[in-house]
């Protein structure tokens, strides 16, 4: 048996490369990264790919390893350039993620020394550290001493976990739930309805509120469908408002709707993941109005403090809704528990095993301070106005003015159908390469989208995308 041992352990210990090994690995993957970062300005937002990436397949998991350098060859082929380029400041068609580069320092650091970061028992410094950003992100909003939240992997997993504390700080047990009514728009993110379903709520009741004409759920039309599903026998039980929509940016009344929820005891949720970032602005703090008011709200920092994909927020008003949904022990864990110093993840979220992702959050913020983020948003706050202001110069409709960084706009020929043309138009720009943008469905038109939230996004690349709108009518009109 000992033979056997020292014979698996000589095999085994391949997953522990000395200092040279790890010198001789890094090295290329440095260099290849800092070629990517050194040419990004001048990289396409969008690359037409013929196989998709499907060269991948070519190269199967065996039982033997590559080098780090055809390893790196396989992700510049079949990963790092087909499709979407969400490092682009030309990357203005969906909210990106950002991809500072102290956030990548900090996941390097953190998958290096691999802190637990759920229980305080097990790291007391990452989780003080979670907490600390919590209670940070927390005060931003305007939230009391009693509040608390969470660090996931997404905006959807963040309001999966506001959703299910709603169901629970309500009392909705099962046989409550077909008469249990919840409040949305049509502009209400997807992941809300996910988040009922898998919450076990897909029965309940749902009203979709009507929209004014900037896209804002209409707060009469909300206290006047509460009245009348009162009025059947119902029970009025969550409203989820928006602080920034995916399709046109808009801010739902959320002092109003707050007011309602409080005068008929709903539970209420703001879906803050694109626009709670902009609190830091003063603009944006003056828009925001009324998050304080919400008993549940998320946030993405990788959206709007520009963090790599992978980091949502869910905070709520009292942290003890958080820990009666999600407080549990089990024998083997008597012992981690047993220090009152700081609330742990794993009370508080679906999570027991959980990555330290708080240090991707942390070292930027320590690093650069506030002020650079502050300045990146007010700026993309700005570059909407300026889009909204010189596209119309070409002759397209802007109808709604931006509130945040989103602006829908569509031109409208002198003949045949707007929406094959904006559908050709969107094809053209997107073939080109340079820019990247998309497109929405408003009131049964096909309409086109500026979502600018890339922090390597600044004027000339807006300039960028107005030339090139610009020069794509015109080829497709014949001028």
């Amino acid at each position: 048996m000992r033979e056997q041992l020292l014979h698996l352990e000589n095999i085994a210990r391949q997953l522990e490369p000395n200092a040279d090994q790890r010198s001789q690995a890094r090295k290329p993957v440095i260099d290849y990264s800092e070629d990517f970062l050194d040419n990004v300005d001048s990289l396409n937002a969008f690359n037409q790919s013929i196989d998709k990436g499907a060269g991948l397949l070519n190269s199967p998991i065996s039982e033997t390893g590559i080098s780090i350098e055809e390893a790196i060859e396989l992700l510049r082929t079949n990963v790092d350039t087909p499709g979407l380029n969400p490092a682009s400041g030309g990357h203005l068609g969906y909210i990106p993620g950002g991809g500072i580069y102290f956030a990548a320092l900090g996941d390097y650091l953190a998958d290096v020394f691999n802190r637990y970061a759920g229980v305080f028992y097990a790291s007391p410094g990452a989780v003080r550290m979670e907490n600390m950003l919590i209670r940070w992100m927390c005060e931003l909003v305007g939230y009391g001493p009693r509040s608390h939240g969470n660090l996931t992997t997404s905006g959807s997993l963040a309001n999966m976990i506001a959703i299910v504390t709603a169901r629970d700080g309500k009392g909705i047990t099962s046989a409550k739930v077909p008469r249990s009514v919840i409040y949305l728009s049509k502009q209400t993110h997807h992941s809300v309805a996910k988040a009922i379903k898998v919450a076990g709520l897909a029965e309940c009741p749902v009203r979709y509120i009507e929209l004014d004409g900037c896209y804002k759920m209409r707060a009469d039309d909300l206290a006047a469908q509460i009245e009348k599903d009162k009025a059947s026998g119902l029970t009025p039980f969550l409203v989820v408002g928006s602080a920034g929509t995916t399709d046109v940016g808009a801010i739902d009344p959320l002092v109003e709707i707050g007011e309602i929820a409080e005068r008929y005891d709903l539970w209420y949720h703001i879906d803050a993941a694109y626009g709670g970032s902009f609190i830091l602005t003063d603009e944006g703090r003056e828009k925001l109005r009324g998050l304080e008011m919400a008993d549940s709200l998320i946030i993405d920092p990788h959206k709007g403090l520009f963090l790599p994909y992978g980091l949502g927020v869910v905070l709520v008003k009292n942290v003890e809704h958080l820990q009666g949904s999600y407080s549990f022990q089990a024998n083997y864990m008597q012992d981690a528990f047993e220090t009152p110093d700081e609330i742990s993840p794993a009370e508080i979220s679906p999570e027991l095993t959980k990555h330290f992702r708080g240090l991707r959050l942390w070292l930027p913020l320590k690093l650069h301070g506030v002020a650079p983020f502050r300045a990146c948003l007010e700026e993309k706050l700005l570059l909407a106005k300026y889009f909204h202001q010189e596209v119309q110069k070409l002759g397209f409709e802007s109808k709604v003015e931006p509130e945040l960084s989103v602006v829908t706009y569509r031109y409208v020929p002198s003949s045949g159908d707007p929406d094959e043309f904006n559908k050709r138009l969107l094809e053209a720009v997107v073939a080109d390469g340079r820019v990247f943008i998309s497109s929405t469905m408003l009131d049964g038109n096909f309409t086109l989208r500026f979502a600018c939230l890339s922090f390597r996004t600044h004027l000339e690349t807006v300039e960028m995308l107005l030339s090139v709108l610009k020069t794509s009518v015109e080829t497709l009109i014949g001028k």
